[in-house]
């Protein structure tokens, strides 16, 4: 049995992921500090699911408050750090920078140094595919680069990598960054697309489309991105040996440091998705068509190869099947 910190313990995938853990025999210290980013309730029913059980504990508590931070690695030692908690949401950050610069590089900080005093055995992070920015090379790769980042969003999270690549080559502490590709599913957060389109539809409002509908996105269900994060988190990162400097693997290191995509590695056209939302509703949408947002992107195709040869890892979750369980449940919680 594992002894887990999990940060974003109420979030989408956060809960997700504890529930996993806990069923398979883990104990799993849980942290979030409950903002009102979105409904604090949703966060507060996750949790919900998982009190009841003995090995799950829960602390309200932020990453960003640095002496509580440490206080929680001082008192206890972790087997693995598997790191959710985030300010999330690429077009937010357009209108409130300073909670990305606190949260996700002030509080991975914390994070960073509460697992080197404490001596983690793995930090277990979360990367984003928007760190490919501007990229037109699909499907994207852990070898491509990655400096050209669209929004402080995805900025936040190439400086996590780096963060976290320097704590692996100074302390030897094992880290493995995970750039997830759009996550969907039943608990998702209600700023994200299908949350979005399906309160819409039921309302009988139209669809806000970007780029007139033009866009391709790699939507990944909730319990193959959960699996993944276990697999990869019960296989510590460790130096490649055929890590060159003269020719550098970006995804790599002489120290025990990985980074790995994790999306379905099938994208679809957003209009499809739409297409089997409103199959699964029984109502068809209206559409506002409109051009592309600032700060985001045509396009997401992730490359999982890497991460399929390290750990196995295999979405098996088809549009159909994830679309169909998410709209069972927003029913079912929504009373509709």
């Amino acid at each position: 049995m594992a002894k887990i910190l999990l940060t974003g313990a109420a979030g989408f995938i956060g809960s997700a992921l504890a529930l996993r853990l806990l069923e398979r025999g883990d104990s799993v210290s849980g942290i979030d500090n409950l903002n009102d980013y979105y409904e604090v309730a949703l966060k507060k029913a996750r949790l919900a699911r998982l009190e009841h059980h003995p090995a799950f504990r829960f602390r309200l508590l932020d990453i960003v408050d640095r002496k509580a931070m440490r206080e929680l690695f001082a008192a206890e030692r972790f087997d693995a750090v598997v790191h959710l908690a985030a300010q999330a949401g690429v077009r937010y950050s357009i209108e409130n920078p300073a909670a990305y610069v606190d949260a996700n590089l002030v509080g991975f900080g914390n994070i960073l140094e509460g697992s080197r005093q404490g001596k983690t055995g793995h930090l277990v992070f979360a990367s984003s595919s928007s760190v490919y920015g501007a990229s037109v090379r699909l499907p994207f790769a852990e070898t491509d680069s990655v400096d050209h980042p669209v929004s402080l969003y995805a900025a936040t999270k190439k400086a996590n990598e780096l963060m976290a690549h320097s704590y692996a080559h100074l302390y030897r502490l094992p880290c493995t960054g995970l750039r997830f590709f759009t996550v969907y599913g039943p608990w998702g957060r209600p700023d994200m697309a299908f949350f979005k389109f399906t309160r819409l539809i039921l309302a009988g409002e139209p669809l806000p489309v970007f780029n007139r509908g033009d866009m391709v996105r790699d939507f990944t269900y909730v319990d193959d991105i959960v699996e993944g994060v276990i697999r990869a988190t019960d296989q510590p990162a460790a130096p490649d040996p055929a890590w060159r400097a003269e020719a550098p693997d970006a995804a790599g290191s002489s120290a025990p440091y990985r980074i790995y995509n994790i999306g379905n590695g099938v994208p679809v056209q957003l209009m499809r998705y739409i297409e089997v939302l409103e199959q699964c509703l029984g109502r068809k949408a209206r559409y506002e068509l409109l051009p592309m947002q600032a700060g985001d992107v045509p396009a997401t195709s992730a490359d999982v190869a890497r991460l399929e040869a390290a750990v196995g890892y295999r979405p098996a979750t088809p549009v159909e099947v994830g679309v169909k369980r998410f709209v069972e449940w927003y029913r079912q919680y929504y009373n509709i």
